[in-house]
Parts: structure tokens; C-alpha cells; sequence
């Protein structure tokens, strides 16, 4: 039997008043329902993407903090008073840098192992990871229905992290008196007090990215094209620039 328009409607506002609620939870466990219209054109892969680019965000941030206090002569390079205002320079939302000189992306991270660069080297890497991401996320931070992402762009972005992580783990150069030494300290392999804080954060990042390309594959229908390579020899994707 078919339902009057008189029931459908109110069945169709009720199913809209449900998808744009959001529910938080308190400082003392309890749970909490507040109506955000937002909601009303975000999709569940709308919010698990929003959810999946915050939290690589707040990952990459933490990562550029570690190598600045790792590396405290790098954020004086550029002028900066403390290590809190060059994170804010580095997360203002650009990633054209005038010390840079127009590099982006892998350009941008290959440059800060470069011997004879004399800046931030840890502006220069993150500054590099930032541009793809924001592109992996057609540089857009809140997504909605109508909105799209290219799970290639994300997969590719994921392999982009993992060679920024065996770049930063294994580049030296030599020092002013002889000795070869780590471009950018961070790990720490001491066996006695070790510290592997920088692998697992960037792995969560790799982890986030992964997931959500499976995601966004999936409600497409596509498929994603997998590389097998050596990180050693390995090239970095330009995200930006590729267009699927």
C-alpha cells in the first residue's frame, strides 16, 4: 500500500533532522545531541573524510614541533621567536615560502636535505608535506556532498609520506668539523633510551590516508594503482598536478 504524502512527509523531515545531528560526548562520559544543519549535506564518508584531514593535520603538526625542538637552530634561521610561532608561520594554510624560492611538494622536501641550503630545513620538508596534502584534499579542510576526492591523489600521498620518512631518517651531510651527521635529527635509536615517536606519528598519518583512499575508492567503484617500489630510489608523486 502506498503511503499518503501526508505520512511521507513527516517521516522525510524526521530522517533529515536525524542525519544533522551530531552527538558529543562530555567531560564526565555523557553524551549529548545538538543539531548542526551542516550536517544535512555531509554524507558519512563527508564526515570520515573532515574527520580523517583533521586528524593528519593535528599528526603533521606534531611532527613539525618534535623536529623543531629536535632541531631548535632550525626555526631561528627563519627569524622566528620561538618554536610556537614557527608553527604558526608553517600551519597558516600556504605553502609558498619565499625561502623556497616556488619549490612545493617533493621539491620542497628534497631541498631540505640539500647540502648547500642554509634555511629551515624543517619548514622546507614539512612545507613539502603540507602542499601535498592540502591537494591530496583538493585544499579544501570541511567536505560536503556535492564535494569530491581522488583516492589516487590519497594513496599517492601516503607513498609521498613513507619516502619524506626514509629521507629524514637517513640523509647526512658532514659537519664543519669532519663528521657525518643526520641532516635532521629525529629519531632517537639509542637501545639504552630509544625514541621512535616520529615513526609512529608519520605511520598514523600513512595509516589515515590508506584508509581513507580505500574509502573513497569504494564509493566510486575504482580502483587504485599500486606501486611497488624501493623507498631508496623512489620519485615523489606530484599531487597537485596529476588529474585523474
Amino acid at each position: 500500500m502506498a503511503l499518503k504524502p501526508t505520512v511521507i512527509l513527516p517521516i522525510a523531515l524526521t530522517a533529515l533532522l536525524l542525519g544533522g545531528c551530531a552527538s558529543e560526548v562530555g567531560p564526565h562520559g555523557q553524551t549529548t545531541n545538538r543539531f548542526d544543519p551542516r550536517f544535512l549535506a555531509k554524507s558519512d564518508v563527508d564526515r570520515v573524510a573532515d574527520t580523517s584531514r583533521g586528524e593528519i593535520m593535528i599528526g603533521l603538526r606534531r611532527v613539525a614541533e618534535k623536529l623543531y625542538k629536535r632541531n631548535p637552530k632550525e626555526w631561528k634561521k627563519s627569524g622566528q621567536p620561538s618554536v610556537e610561532a614557527a608553527l604558526q608561520r608553517l600551519f597558516a594554510g600556504r605553502v609558498d615560502f619565499p625561502e623556497l624560492e616556488g619549490r612545493r611538494e617533493g621539491a620542497a622536501v628534497l631541498h631540505a636535505f640539500n647540502a648547500s641550503y642554509q634555511g629551515d630545513r624543517v619548514l622546507a620538508m614539512m612545507a613539502g608535506l603540507l602542499g601535498m596534502t592540502y591537494a591530496a584534499f583538493e585544499d579544501k579542510d570541511d567536505f560536503y556532498m556535492l564535494d569530491s576526492l581522488d583516492a589516487q591523489k590519497l594513496y599517492n600521498c601516503a607513498r609521498n609520506v613513507e619516502i619524506a620518512i626514509w629521507k629524514l631518517s637517513s640523509s647526512k651531510m658532514i659537519n664543519s668539523e669532519g663528521s657525518n651527521e643526520f641532516v635532521l635529527l629525529s629519531n632517537e635509536l639509542d637501545p639504552n633510551s630509544p625514541n621512535l615517536s616520529f615513526e609512529r606519528e608519520f605511520g598514523r598519518v600513512i595509516g589515515l590516508l590508506d584508509f581513507l583512499s580505500k574509502i573513497v575508492a569504494d564509493k566510486h567503484g575504482r580502483t587504485i594503482t599500486r606501486f611497488t617500489q624501493s623507498v631508496a630510489t623512489a620519485v615523489f608523486f606530484p599531487i597537485g598536478a596529476l588529474k585523474f
